[in-house]
């Protein structure tokens, strides 16, 4: 059995959001799934980016807008967002409250790596 905690996790904070690293390559030997938590301050937004692993969130608190490809829709808690690959994503908290999602992208990546470097898109798509 596997078992962590949010609290004892790697993190990265960035802009009004901090993303906990719960699973990842190297955690299990399948190296099947990477598993963030991501905690998005009231006006923070996650710029948008792409990358070649599909990917869902599952909005565990708050409510927010977020953006997959041309479409951009409302969320809130209990909804789940799914990312095909190499879709241009991001999320925006819009409520009075903390966001929180759960992320889990397929095949696992190195969350150190993603987070660190980065994948920067076109001035057009930022908003």
């Amino acid at each position: 059995m596997f078992v962590r905690s949010k609290n004892s996790v790697d993190k990265r904070e960035r802009k009004g959001m901090t993303s906990f690293f719960m699973f990842g390559r190297g955690d299990a030997d399948e190296d099947q799934l990477a598993i963030t938590i991501v905690d998005v301050e009231v006006g923070g937004k996650q710029r948008l980016h792409n990358h070649p692993e599909v990917q869902v969130y599952v909005i565990i608190a708050g409510e927010g807008k977020m953006t997959v490809g041309e479409e951009t829709q409302a969320v809130k808690t209990g909804d789940l967002i799914y990312i095909p690959t190499n879709q241009l994503h991001g999320i925006e908290n819009t409520g009075d409250s903390i966001l929180s999602y759960v992320s889990a992208a397929t095949p696992a990546f190195d969350l150190e790596d993603a987070y660190d470097r980065g994948q920067l898109v076109p001035e057009a798509y930022e908003s």
